[in-house]
């Protein structure tokens, strides 16, 4: 039976582990710590999902060693948590592990097999001093896009929200053996994971509003549909898109939607606030520079100016790390 580690099982990975364990075609480990890891191993790990509420018991652990090389690993936490993670994710690594990462924003990986003439490139505001590429490696990676909500409803209890597509895709865009195996292993989940021969495109299409939406919310604290339906905020968040737009083009990027399209997308998920307010209010660290840096760091490499993403960026990085006062 396949190995599946779902490793940082916080409300995503939590809700892919559990609906991998429910179908049952997989050996399913989960790697957490503190309150919620305490809890999944006292009482299981819980999914509430369309008014259900379903008890799994996965192995749950906060040791990686004690599990082995998988096949493959799920790694569901935020991007500016990966290079802390290197280490202890050796002990998972096998000959042939793949690992997905299910993380917003520009991946490390991006340029890893992309053609062109950046093929092979690393992006320092993503994988500073390459430890993630070097120490992993590139040809273990696989990427994807996370289109569910689902949060931490109380330790060891998941409650989603809403989406059901994760899709999933190589970075040279092959089918490849691993890749066909890992999206009939989620879909049997009902995890809906079609292999994207180019998910660079889907990539963006996220990034799109998360890159705008987001720092702006910090900002304002407004939610999506406060954000999409204010004359100001509006014209803001279309600018930033029309820059990070003119730079996906750029890098032969893509989009099945224009900018008021994808706009109008964010203000029907409705009152939401953003995960980058939720982090800043909470004290936590943030996905500034995997949604909005990177993608100042691919403008500086095409040649685009791109004054609105650098404004933002640069107001929304004092409010997510103000000066000692």
């Amino acid at each position: 039976m396949t190995r599946i580690c779902i490793f940082g099982a916080g409300a995503i990975g939590g809700y892919v582990g559990a609906r991998l364990a429910m179908a049952g075609e997989a050996d399913v480990s989960l790697v957490a710590r503190g309150p919620h890891l305490a809890a999944m191993q006292r009482h299981g790990l819980v999914l509430k999902q369309d008014g259900e509420t379903k008890v799994v018991h996965p192995v749950v652990t906060d040791d990686p060693r004690h599990l082995g090389p998988q096949d493959f690993i799920i790694l569901t936490l935020k991007a500016h948590a990966l290079t802390s993670v290197v280490e202890a994710l050796q002990p998972l690594v096998g000959p042939h592990t793949a690992i997905l990462f299910a993380q917003n924003g520009i991946p490390w990986w991006y340029f890893y097999k992309s053609g062109g003439p950046f093929d092979g490139h690393r992006l320092q505001s993503v994988d500073p001093g390459g430890a993630i590429w070097n120490r992993i490696g590139p040809e273990r990676a696989l990427g994807s896009v996370v289109w569910q909500a689902a949060e931490i409803e109380a330790p060891g209890v998941i409650s989603h929200h809403y989406g059901d597509r994760m899709p999933i895709g190589e970075p040279s865009g092959e089918r490849t053996a691993r890749v066909q195996t890992l999206s009939r292993l989620l879909t049997a989940a009902g995890i809906k994971s079609q292999i994207k021969p180019n998910l660079r495109n889907e990539i963006w299409l996220k990034l799109w509003g998360n890159l705008s939406f987001n720092p702006v919310s910090v900002l304002t604290r407004g939610t999506l549909v406060e954000l999409a339906s204010h004359a100001g905020t509006r014209r803001v968040i279309r600018q930033m898109m029309q820059e990070a737009g003119d730079v996906a083009q750029m890098l032969d990027v893509t989009f099945p939607v224009g900018v008021d399209e994808r706009i109008d997308m964010a203000a029907k998920v409705g009152a939401h606030r953003t995960s980058m307010l939720q982090d800043v209010e909470a004290g936590r660290p943030t996905e500034l520079d995997a949604l909005l840096g990177v993608v100042i760091e691919l403008a500086a490499l095409v040649g685009r100016p791109v004054p609105a993403l650098q404004m933002v960026y640069d107001l929304a990085k004092f409010r997510c790390n103000p000066p000692d006062r």
